[in-house]
């Protein structure tokens, strides 16, 4: 038996890159939900204490949504039948030291691949049968907490919009109330200026006037 290559194994996949934590991380939350079907595999991930389990987790529920998309394949019927974390690039820092010393920091990153697969017709009918003994359904169970996830995720993202609208109209009225008060005063700066040559004017006339009459008397 010759095993299939990274990128020809069957199944619908998700992938993630430039995760920033560790391959090594990632692959021993990886090795927990290898083989596991979706409830099995969303159930660990939510309970675990790892913070690559919350990265993991997006990517499982993006690789179920293509197959349900993409396919038209039934969450209920998927399991994980392939995962894997191969090693991205890594970003080197440097920290200051004793004695004008310094030691290298290296970050490292990862990209995360999840590919599910469907059941086939006797391992779908003994996993029923297996949820249907001990009656629960999990795999609606995670369906439906998918879901969820989804709308609320689309709710904080619509928020985020709309806030941002707001406050772009808000800086646009205080601009445009900003330039009104501007001409306003340009205005009132133009009818002092006026008011205070059609002062000055008929004073000089006056003087003028007063001026030729006492030439005129002399």
């Amino acid at each position: 038996m010759t095993a299939a290559k990274t990128n020809e194994r069957p199944g619908t996949r998700a992938r993630v890159s430039y995760v920033r934590s560790s391959a090594y991380k990632a692959r021993e939350v990886l090795d927990l939900i290898r083989g596991k079907s979706y409830a099995e595999a969303a159930e660990i991930l939510q309970f675990s204490e790892r913070g690559i389990s919350r990265d993991i987790l997006k990517v499982l529920d993006s690789a179920v949504a293509n197959a349900e998309h993409n396919d038209g394949q039934v969450a209920e019927e998927l399991f994980v039948s392939a995962c894997y974390a191969d090693e991205g690039p890594t970003l080197k820092r440097w920290r200051p030291r004793a004695r004008g010393r310094a030691t290298r920091i290296r970050k490292r990153t990862c990209h995360i691949t999840v590919i599910v697969s469907r059941y086939d017709d006797a391992q779908l009918e003994r996993l029923r049968a297996r949820e249907a003994s001990a009656g629960r359904s999990g795999s609606s169970q995670a369906a439906e907490a998918r879901r969820s996830r989804v709308a609320q995720s689309r709710a904080r993202q619509a928020e985020q919009d709309h806030d941002h609208d707001h406050d772009h109209d808000h800086d646009h009225d205080h601009d445009h109330d900003h330039d009104e008060t501007g001409v306003g005063e340009a205005i009132v700066a133009e009818e002092v200026i006026a008011d205070a040559v059609d002062v000055e004017v008929p004073t000089e006339n006056a003087d003028a006037g007063s001026s030729s009459a006492s030439e005129e008397e002399e």
